[in-house]
């Protein structure tokens, strides 16, 4: 996918080589931090003294900077160079880990946690772009097929790792060896090859308004439950989302330099697969950050149990996406596919409100499964097609925005979280207690109140999951209107896959 526009670095075919390998195991490496933080955020919130929004920044910090910077890194990869910001990025998940593990309060291990999400949105939006660059065709397919399949063996083997890693060292023991794995990641890529495009600008002001909407946005979800969802400062953080991404959108066509490309949003094919990715998305992340919670709260699992049994939910990751690229690649229609991935994730999350404490594994095995199966069709087929979608000189940008759409798990999180403690709250009448019980942090096996708790945390846990199925089906709804209905010339621009 290269073009006289780009200015590549003459490379040997050993450099070349190493370009996938390399992208593959940072990608693993970063798919595991996301699934597998929640499963220590128990030993977490008992080691620290915490509960509540504190301790759910701890994963709602590292997605907010994950989703805020994948857009921008993914810009700035075709700027200053793919190789280079992916070096860089890996250096600061390095980093972030490090500072986590060794975090004295859990304010430090918020900060730390958000060094991490930069780190991480640099690896996957740059890493994409390397891929992109190198690879065209069936190859292309073929290498973002991996790419998913590689992010399917983080998301479905974090859990069970870090529940491991958390009962054989402590959860601190656990950021050490992730810290220790990105180190090595960045070394090896120093040695890949470099790609740019040399036309492109940095757009300071979008980045900006981008990263700064967000940040409103989340925080206001985060801290209505506890503050009221009335509270100057949560009513504060809506209004500046709300006038934010107007102001970003109107930036954005001004822009000579967009970090949002208006030719990639103009046009419909390319969105199709971009909502596609966020449909699942939502179906997905709220599932796997919040059960390991109730699964050792509830249903008294401990950490590596628990960890096993999110396997029901990851482990189609790993072997759906190759098989989703060779359908693709044998003919098989994408668009078909697509909707049937979005309807199994549709089913799961609605099938979820079986949940109970007892019986739990067997109640919630069907659901789990097809929520996987969904999400890896989806991480075989979303990138390849929206990819050739896109000409050479956008490949960062296009990488970047596919994944920061990927990570509006931020908000998800977040609104997962914010709708769960709302439940509670209103359950409890408490909205400490709320925090608490959300966190896992029940009474005593033996005290009466911990049937309440847990009945509570349950029907809660319903009307989240409700809410859930509901915004995705209306999502899948959406994305079979623009895939299945023709552009009318529009999307001529940019050449269609």
């Amino acid at each position: 996918m290269s073009s006289p526009a780009e200015s590549i670095a003459v490379v040997s075919r050993a450099a070349s080589r190493r370009t996938l390998p390399v992208v593959l195991t940072g990608v693993a490496l970063v798919a595991m931090s996301i699934s597998g933080t929640a499963i220590a955020l128990p030993s977490i919130g008992t080691d620290l003294e915490t509960a509540g929004s504190a301790l759910n920044w701890a994963v709602a910090g590292y997605n907010l900077a994950f989703a805020a910077m994948t857009l921008v890194a993914g810009a700035a990869a075709d700027r200053a160079g793919r190789r280079r910001v992916f070096v860089i990025a890996a250096a600061l998940f390095t980093g972030g880990f490090l500072a986590t593990a060794f975090a004295p309060t859990i304010e430090v291990l918020d900060a730390a946690r958000i060094v991490s999400g930069i780190g991480g949105a640099g690896v996957m939006a740059a890493g994409g772009a390397l891929l992109a660059s190198a690879y065209d065709g069936a190859a292309l397919n073929r290498a973002f097929a991996l790419m998913g399949t590689m992010a399917g063996v983080g998301i479905a083997t974090g859990p069970t790792l870090v529940g491991g890693l958390v009962d054989l060292t402590g959860w601190r023991g656990s950021f050490g060896v992730f810290a220790g794995v990105a180190a090595i990641i960045a070394g090896a890529a120093t040695r890949l090859a470099e790609s740019r495009d040399e036309r492109a600008r940095t757009d300071w002001i979008g980045s900006g308004l981008f990263v700064a909407t967000l940040t409103a946005v989340m925080f206001a979800l985060l801290e209505g439950p506890g503050y009221g969802w009335g509270h100057p400062m949560v009513i504060a953080g809506f209004g500046v989302g709300i006038a934010g991404s107007v102001v970003f959108a109107v930036a954005q066509r001004r822009s000579s330099a967009p970090v949002l490309a208006p030719e990639l949003v103009g046009n419909r094919r390319f969105m199709a697969w971009c909502l596609a990715t966020l449909t699942t998305s939502i179906g997905f992340l709220g599932v796997l950050v919040f059960l390991p919670t109730y699964l050792q709260a509830a249903a008294g699992h401990n950490p590596v149990t628990a960890g096993l049994v999110m396997l029901l939910l990851t482990a189609p990751v790993l072997v759906t996406p190759i098989f989703a690229a060779m359908l693709v690649n044998r003919g098989s229609s994408p668009r078909f596919l697509i909707m049937i991935a979005l309807i199994l994730v549709v089913a799961g999350n609605v099938g979820l409100l079986v949940l109970r404490p007892e019986n739990t594994t067997v109640l919630v095995a069907i659901p789990l499964l097809l929520i996987g199966i969904g999400m890896g069709a989806s991480f075989g087929i979303t990138d390849g097609q929206a990819m050739a979608l896109v000409p050479a000189r956008l490949v960062g940008t296009a990488a970047g925005f596919l994944n920061t759409l990927r990570a509006a798990e931020a908000l998800v999180i977040a609104g997962f979280s914010a709708a769960l403690l709302g439940f509670l709250t209103s359950a409890l009448q408490d909205s400490q207690h709320a925090a608490d019980v959300a966190a896992g942090h029940l009474t005593t096996a033996n005290d009466p109140g911990r049937a309440v708790e847990i009945d509570a945390f349950t029907s809660s846990w319903h009307r989240t999951q409700l809410g859930v199925g509901a915004l995705c089906l209306l999502l899948t709804a959406a994305v079979a209107l623009l895939v299945f209905t023709r552009s009318h010339g529009k999307d001529t621009h940019i050449q269609e896959a």
